[in-house]
Protein backbone atom coordinates (compact mmCIF):
# COMPACT_ATOMS: atom_id res chain seq x y z
CA UNK A 1 0.00 0.00 0.00
CA UNK A 2 1.12 3.30 -0.68
CA UNK A 3 2.16 5.20 1.90
CA UNK A 4 -0.22 8.57 2.53
CA UNK A 5 0.95 12.50 2.74
CA UNK A 6 -1.21 14.94 3.92
CA UNK A 7 -0.18 18.76 2.36
CA UNK A 8 -2.15 20.84 5.02
CA UNK A 9 -3.31 24.71 4.99
CA UNK A 10 -2.13 24.92 1.13
CA UNK A 11 -4.57 27.89 1.18
CA UNK A 12 -3.05 29.65 -2.77
CA UNK A 13 -2.54 25.80 -3.74
CA UNK A 14 0.94 26.58 -4.43
CA UNK A 15 2.86 23.88 -3.11
CA UNK A 16 2.25 20.50 -4.78
CA UNK A 17 3.28 21.63 -8.48
CA UNK A 18 5.97 20.57 -10.87
CA UNK A 19 7.72 17.48 -12.04
CA UNK A 20 9.31 16.76 -8.61
CA UNK A 21 5.89 16.21 -6.76
CA UNK A 22 4.61 14.07 -9.93
CA UNK A 23 7.73 11.99 -8.56
CA UNK A 24 6.38 11.49 -5.20
CA UNK A 25 2.26 11.01 -6.61
CA UNK A 26 3.56 8.13 -8.53
CA UNK A 27 4.74 6.57 -4.98
CA UNK A 28 1.90 8.05 -2.61
CA UNK A 29 -1.13 9.20 -2.48
CA UNK A 30 -0.70 12.72 -1.83
CA UNK A 31 -4.06 14.98 -0.06
CA UNK A 32 -4.02 18.33 -0.02
CA UNK A 33 -5.84 20.32 2.79
CA UNK A 34 -6.34 23.97 1.11
CA UNK A 35 -8.56 25.34 4.05
CA UNK A 36 -8.26 25.44 7.74
CA UNK A 37 -9.07 22.54 10.35
CA UNK A 38 -11.01 24.74 12.26
CA UNK A 39 -9.43 23.54 16.04
CA UNK A 40 -6.73 20.76 17.35
CA UNK A 41 -9.07 17.88 17.18
CA UNK A 42 -10.38 18.38 13.94
CA UNK A 43 -6.50 18.34 12.47
CA UNK A 44 -6.14 15.51 14.85
CA UNK A 45 -9.14 13.87 13.17
CA UNK A 46 -8.31 14.73 9.22
CA UNK A 47 -4.31 13.41 9.82
CA UNK A 48 -5.05 10.35 11.81
CA UNK A 49 -4.79 7.89 8.59
CA UNK A 50 -1.54 9.37 7.29
CA UNK A 51 2.42 8.50 7.21
CA UNK A 52 3.82 12.42 6.64
CA UNK A 53 2.61 15.59 7.00
CA UNK A 54 3.64 18.80 4.83
CA UNK A 55 3.23 21.75 7.05
CA UNK A 56 2.73 25.03 5.12
CA UNK A 57 4.69 27.46 7.98
CA UNK A 58 2.76 27.77 11.22
CA UNK A 59 -0.93 27.40 9.98
CA UNK A 60 -1.42 24.31 11.84
CA UNK A 61 0.40 23.69 15.13
CA UNK A 62 1.95 20.41 15.85
CA UNK A 63 2.22 20.05 19.86
CA UNK A 64 3.65 17.14 21.60
CA UNK A 65 -0.74 16.13 22.13
CA UNK A 66 -0.64 16.11 17.86
CA UNK A 67 2.00 13.89 18.03
CA UNK A 68 1.15 11.30 20.61
CA UNK A 69 -2.57 11.42 18.89
CA UNK A 70 -1.19 10.22 15.32
CA UNK A 71 0.36 6.76 15.43
CA UNK A 72 0.90 6.20 12.19
CA UNK A 73 2.45 9.54 11.69
CA UNK A 74 6.15 8.88 10.14
CA UNK A 75 7.30 12.02 8.76
CA UNK A 76 6.84 15.91 8.86
CA UNK A 77 8.25 18.72 6.92
CA UNK A 78 7.55 22.19 7.35
CA UNK A 79 7.87 25.16 4.85
CA UNK A 80 10.90 27.83 5.89
CA UNK A 81 13.69 27.18 8.45
CA UNK A 82 12.12 27.53 11.78
CA UNK A 83 8.72 27.02 12.76
CA UNK A 84 8.02 27.10 16.65
CA UNK A 85 4.88 25.88 16.49
CA UNK A 86 5.94 21.90 15.48
CA UNK A 87 7.30 20.06 18.91
CA UNK A 88 10.57 18.88 17.46
CA UNK A 89 11.46 17.22 20.49
CA UNK A 90 8.00 15.63 20.72
CA UNK A 91 8.58 14.43 16.99
CA UNK A 92 12.29 12.93 18.10
CA UNK A 93 10.31 10.90 21.02
CA UNK A 94 8.64 9.39 18.80
CA UNK A 95 11.45 8.41 16.35
CA UNK A 96 9.92 11.41 13.43
CA UNK A 97 12.23 13.05 11.53
CA UNK A 98 11.17 16.55 11.33
CA UNK A 99 12.73 18.76 8.40
CA UNK A 100 12.47 22.13 7.18
CA UNK A 101 12.66 23.83 3.44
CA UNK A 102 14.94 26.78 2.17
CA UNK A 103 12.72 30.03 2.90
CA UNK A 104 12.78 31.89 -0.37
CA UNK A 105 13.60 35.78 -0.41
CA UNK A 106 11.08 35.70 2.61
CA UNK A 107 12.81 38.51 4.42
CA UNK A 108 12.69 40.71 1.56
CA UNK A 109 8.99 40.08 0.80
CA UNK A 110 7.84 40.81 4.34
CA UNK A 111 9.50 44.08 4.52
CA UNK A 112 7.74 45.12 1.68
CA UNK A 113 4.67 44.03 2.81
CA UNK A 114 5.77 46.10 6.02
CA UNK A 115 5.87 49.23 3.93
CA UNK A 116 2.52 48.04 2.04
CA UNK A 117 0.58 48.69 5.11
CA UNK A 118 2.95 51.63 6.30
CA UNK A 119 1.83 53.25 3.20
CA UNK A 120 -1.84 52.16 3.54
CA UNK A 121 -1.91 53.88 6.78
CA UNK A 122 -0.69 56.66 6.08
CA UNK A 123 -1.68 57.66 2.54
CA UNK A 124 -5.32 56.61 3.58
CA UNK A 125 -5.52 54.30 0.83
CA UNK A 126 -8.00 51.74 2.58
CA UNK A 127 -10.35 54.36 3.56
CA UNK A 128 -10.12 56.47 0.37
CA UNK A 129 -10.94 53.63 -1.74
CA UNK A 130 -13.78 52.20 0.17
CA UNK A 131 -15.45 55.31 -0.11
CA UNK A 132 -14.75 56.40 -3.67
CA UNK A 133 -16.05 52.70 -4.71
CA UNK A 134 -19.68 53.81 -2.73
CA UNK A 135 -19.76 57.53 -4.62
CA UNK A 136 -17.79 59.28 -1.60
CA UNK A 137 -14.94 61.41 -3.32
CA UNK A 138 -13.55 62.27 -0.18
CA UNK A 139 -15.30 60.67 2.17
CA UNK A 140 -14.91 56.60 3.98
CA UNK A 141 -17.79 54.15 2.86
CA UNK A 142 -20.21 55.82 4.98
CA UNK A 143 -19.49 58.91 3.47
CA UNK A 144 -17.54 60.45 6.25
CA UNK A 145 -14.70 62.63 6.09
CA UNK A 146 -11.22 60.65 7.69
CA UNK A 147 -7.73 62.54 8.61
CA UNK A 148 -5.52 64.05 5.99
CA UNK A 149 -2.81 61.61 4.47
CA UNK A 150 0.25 61.99 6.34
CA UNK A 151 3.60 62.60 4.74
CA UNK A 152 6.78 60.42 5.29
CA UNK A 153 9.69 62.79 4.53
CA UNK A 154 11.36 64.29 7.87
CA UNK A 155 9.26 61.71 10.12
CA UNK A 156 10.83 59.70 12.40
CA UNK A 157 10.68 55.68 11.62
CA UNK A 158 10.95 53.39 14.51
CA UNK A 159 11.86 50.12 14.45
CA UNK A 160 11.77 47.44 17.17
CA UNK A 161 13.93 45.13 15.59
CA UNK A 162 17.08 45.52 13.37
CA UNK A 163 17.75 42.11 11.58
CA UNK A 164 17.72 41.12 8.76
CA UNK A 165 13.94 42.56 7.75
CA UNK A 166 14.57 45.25 10.00
CA UNK A 167 17.72 46.66 7.98
CA UNK A 168 15.48 46.28 5.02
CA UNK A 169 12.86 48.25 6.03
CA UNK A 170 15.48 50.61 7.43
CA UNK A 171 16.63 51.31 3.93
CA UNK A 172 13.16 52.35 2.71
CA UNK A 173 12.65 54.55 5.32
CA UNK A 174 15.70 56.50 4.39
CA UNK A 175 14.88 56.62 0.75
CA UNK A 176 11.90 58.64 1.54
CA UNK A 177 13.78 60.64 4.12
CA UNK A 178 12.67 59.88 7.69
CA UNK A 179 14.71 59.62 10.52
CA UNK A 180 15.28 55.66 11.07
CA UNK A 181 15.67 54.90 15.26
CA UNK A 182 15.49 51.42 16.53
CA UNK A 183 15.98 49.66 19.32
CA UNK A 184 15.42 46.02 20.86
CA UNK A 185 16.87 44.19 23.46
CA UNK A 186 20.33 43.06 22.17
CA UNK A 187 21.22 46.24 19.46
CA UNK A 188 24.20 47.99 20.38
CA UNK A 189 25.35 51.55 18.64
CA UNK A 190 27.63 49.71 16.42
CA UNK A 191 25.12 47.74 14.71
CA UNK A 192 22.27 50.15 14.31
CA UNK A 193 24.95 52.64 12.73
CA UNK A 194 25.81 49.57 10.22
CA UNK A 195 22.40 49.61 9.43
CA UNK A 196 21.42 53.68 8.92
CA UNK A 197 19.58 54.05 12.17
CA UNK A 198 20.39 55.69 15.54
CA UNK A 199 19.98 53.26 19.14
CA UNK A 200 17.16 54.63 21.35
CA UNK A 201 15.60 53.53 24.55
CA UNK A 202 12.74 51.85 24.09
CA UNK A 203 10.62 54.41 25.30
CA UNK A 204 11.94 57.06 23.21
CA UNK A 205 11.47 55.12 20.38
CA UNK A 206 7.30 54.81 21.11
CA UNK A 207 7.35 58.52 22.47
CA UNK A 208 8.39 60.06 19.22
CA UNK A 209 8.12 58.03 16.26
CA UNK A 210 5.43 58.52 13.77
CA UNK A 211 5.33 55.25 12.65
CA UNK A 212 6.21 52.19 14.76
CA UNK A 213 7.56 49.07 13.23
CA UNK A 214 7.81 45.28 15.07
CA UNK A 215 10.76 43.20 13.30
CA UNK A 216 11.85 40.87 16.45
CA UNK A 217 11.64 37.24 16.80
CA UNK A 218 9.11 36.00 18.78
CA UNK A 219 10.80 34.03 21.99
CA UNK A 220 9.97 33.79 25.48
CA UNK A 221 12.18 36.87 25.98
CA UNK A 222 10.25 38.94 23.57
CA UNK A 223 6.13 37.56 24.14
CA UNK A 224 4.21 40.65 25.27
CA UNK A 225 7.05 43.23 24.60
CA UNK A 226 4.58 45.65 23.69
CA UNK A 227 2.19 46.03 26.27
CA UNK A 228 -0.07 49.15 27.79
CA UNK A 229 2.82 50.98 28.52
CA UNK A 230 4.34 50.96 25.43
CA UNK A 231 1.41 51.67 23.73
CA UNK A 232 0.43 54.25 25.87
CA UNK A 233 3.28 56.50 25.14
CA UNK A 234 3.03 56.80 21.32
CA UNK A 235 1.88 59.73 19.54
CA UNK A 236 -2.01 60.51 18.89
CA UNK A 237 -1.19 60.85 14.87
CA UNK A 238 1.35 57.85 14.82
CA UNK A 239 0.93 54.62 13.27
CA UNK A 240 1.65 50.70 14.40
CA UNK A 241 2.51 48.08 12.22
CA UNK A 242 2.91 44.52 13.05
CA UNK A 243 4.45 42.28 10.49
CA UNK A 244 6.41 40.00 12.96
CA UNK A 245 4.41 37.81 15.17
CA UNK A 246 1.08 38.91 16.90
CA UNK A 247 2.69 36.85 20.29
CA UNK A 248 5.06 40.18 20.45
CA UNK A 249 2.09 42.42 21.28
CA UNK A 250 -0.84 42.20 24.59
CA UNK A 251 -3.66 41.76 22.11
CA UNK A 252 -6.06 43.00 24.21
CA UNK A 253 -3.96 46.37 25.23
CA UNK A 254 -3.53 47.23 21.47
CA UNK A 255 -7.07 46.98 21.32
CA UNK A 256 -7.61 49.35 24.06
CA UNK A 257 -4.88 51.38 22.63
CA UNK A 258 -6.93 51.93 19.33
CA UNK A 259 -10.11 52.53 20.58
CA UNK A 260 -8.27 55.48 22.66
CA UNK A 261 -7.11 56.97 19.14
CA UNK A 262 -3.41 56.26 20.26
CA UNK A 263 -1.79 55.03 18.29
CA UNK A 264 -4.01 57.08 15.56
CA UNK A 265 -3.50 53.34 13.14
CA UNK A 266 -2.53 50.29 13.33
CA UNK A 267 -1.46 47.80 10.15
CA UNK A 268 -1.54 44.33 10.63
CA UNK A 269 -0.63 41.30 9.26
CA UNK A 270 -0.48 38.55 12.15
CA UNK A 271 -3.21 37.54 14.44
CA UNK A 272 -3.35 35.51 17.50
CA UNK A 273 -6.42 33.76 15.77
CA UNK A 274 -5.39 33.07 11.84
CA UNK A 275 -7.36 32.75 10.09
CA UNK A 276 -8.92 36.14 11.64
CA UNK A 277 -12.15 35.19 12.98
CA UNK A 278 -15.36 37.56 11.16
CA UNK A 279 -16.14 38.74 14.55
CA UNK A 280 -12.73 39.81 15.66
CA UNK A 281 -13.29 42.96 17.33
CA UNK A 282 -9.85 44.25 15.51
CA UNK A 283 -12.47 44.37 12.42
CA UNK A 284 -14.84 46.48 14.04
CA UNK A 285 -12.45 49.58 14.30
CA UNK A 286 -12.34 52.14 11.60
CA UNK A 287 -8.16 53.01 12.23
CA UNK A 288 -7.19 49.25 11.57
CA UNK A 289 -5.67 47.59 8.41
CA UNK A 290 -5.13 43.92 8.11
CA UNK A 291 -3.80 41.96 5.33
CA UNK A 292 -4.25 37.94 5.66
CA UNK A 293 -0.26 36.82 6.98
CA UNK A 294 0.95 37.66 3.49
CA UNK A 295 3.88 38.84 4.87
CA UNK A 296 5.98 35.93 3.44
CA UNK A 297 3.38 34.82 0.67
CA UNK A 298 4.73 35.21 -3.06
CA UNK A 299 5.52 33.55 -5.64
CA UNK A 300 9.13 33.41 -5.34
CA UNK A 301 8.98 32.31 -2.02
CA UNK A 302 6.46 29.69 -2.73
CA UNK A 303 8.66 28.00 -5.54
CA UNK A 304 11.16 27.44 -2.67
CA UNK A 305 8.62 25.78 -0.64
CA UNK A 306 7.44 23.70 -3.58
CA UNK A 307 10.98 22.72 -4.07
CA UNK A 308 12.11 22.00 -0.79
CA UNK A 309 9.12 20.50 0.10
CA UNK A 310 9.17 17.77 -2.49
CA UNK A 311 13.27 16.97 -1.86
CA UNK A 312 12.38 16.34 2.00
CA UNK A 313 9.79 14.20 1.12
CA UNK A 314 11.58 13.02 -1.67
CA UNK A 315 14.32 11.92 0.47
CA UNK A 316 11.98 10.18 2.93
CA UNK A 317 10.51 7.79 0.53
CA UNK A 318 13.67 7.15 -0.22
CA UNK A 319 14.64 6.54 3.57
CA UNK A 320 17.46 9.26 3.78
CA UNK A 321 15.61 12.30 4.83
CA UNK A 322 16.94 15.57 4.30
CA UNK A 323 17.33 18.81 5.94
CA UNK A 324 16.48 17.38 9.46
CA UNK A 325 16.05 20.02 12.49
CA UNK A 326 15.57 17.73 14.92
CA UNK A 327 18.42 15.56 14.22
CA UNK A 328 20.25 15.62 17.64
CA UNK A 329 17.40 14.68 19.80
CA UNK A 330 16.34 11.80 16.98
CA UNK A 331 20.43 10.27 18.41
CA UNK A 332 20.10 11.44 22.11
Amino acid sequence: MKPRIAVCDDYERAVTGGADWEAIRSRAEVVVFDAPFGGRRQAIDALRDFDAVCLIRERTPFPAEVFEALPRLRFVVFTGERNLAVDHLAAARRGIPVSCTPFGPSKSSTAEQAWALILAAAKRVTVADAGTRRGHWRGDASGERYGLPANLEGERLGLVGLGQIGSKVAAVGRAFGMEVVAWSPNLDDARAQAAGAVRVSKDELFETAGVVSLHLVLSDRTRGIVGAGELARMRDDSIFVNTSRSGLVDGAALLDALKRRRPSWAALDVFDAEPLPADDPLLALPNVIVSPHLGYANERVFAAFRKGAAEALLGWLDGAPVRVVNAEQLTA
